[in-house]
């Protein structure tokens, strides 16, 4: 419907992940346009970047990995804070047509290790990814000697990115505070009721 507006959890943990993959691929976009237009310097060329921009979209791209390398919010908010942390470590790299694809796959890896106790092989990504493993093992090596090892970003971090994404999308907006307060509740009083009734004769 024309002028309706998709309302996100307060919480970035009961995003849908692929809705948050839709705000993300519209954000890197925004840079790749932006990127794109500037002089590309042999000289500055990084391991990020590609000879030829892949055939698939950013949209496309990360929504494969969302969905076959079960990519988590908090996850890819990590991957988003990522962004700043290369671009302010790696003065040469800029989110463009030729990095975008090979950053998205090497940060949804780095994050997924550091910040889930569950994850896949590098075999598995690789192949989500559409990169060799031997690529990706030196992709990966490369971004966690960059940004020091530290890949794990503050919660609140993480929130003050989830904020920004949805505040800056066009159509989107975050639920009310108060009513995801009173969403969380909801549970806590159902059992409470649950455990008053055996206590019950």
């Amino acid at each position: 419907m024309e002028g309706s507006v998709k309302v996100m959890p307060w919480n970035y943990s009961n995003c849908d992940p692929k809705e948050l993959g839709v705000l993300i691929a519209g954000m890197l976009m925004e840079l790749v346009r932006l990127n794109d237009g500037l002089p590309l310097r042999q000289d500055h060329l990084t391991r990020f970047h590609s000879r030829a921009p892949p055939a698939i979209s950013v949209h496309a791209y990360l929504d494969r990995l969302i969905v076959h390398a079960t990519l988590s919010p908090p996850i890819l908010l990590s991957m988003v804070f990522y962004v700043d942390k290369l671009c302010s470590m790696l003065p040469d790299f800029t989110i463009s047509s030729l990095t975008v694809h090979r950053f998205l796959i090497t940060a949804a890896t780095v994050a997924a290790k550091g910040l889930s106790d569950s994850f896949w092989t590098n075999s598995l990504y690789a192949k989500v990814g559409g990169v060799s493993v031997q690529e990706l093992a030196t992709l990966e090596l490369e971004f966690l000697h960059l940004v020091d090892w530290r890949i794990v970003p503050k919660p609140e971090t993480l929130v003050d990115y989830y904020k920004g994404l949805v505040h800056r999308a066009e159509g989107y907006a975050l639920e009310p505070e108060e009513d995801a307060a009173a969403e969380e509740m909801i549970p806590q009083e159902e059992t409470a009721a649950v455990e008053q009734s055996r206590d019950d004769p």
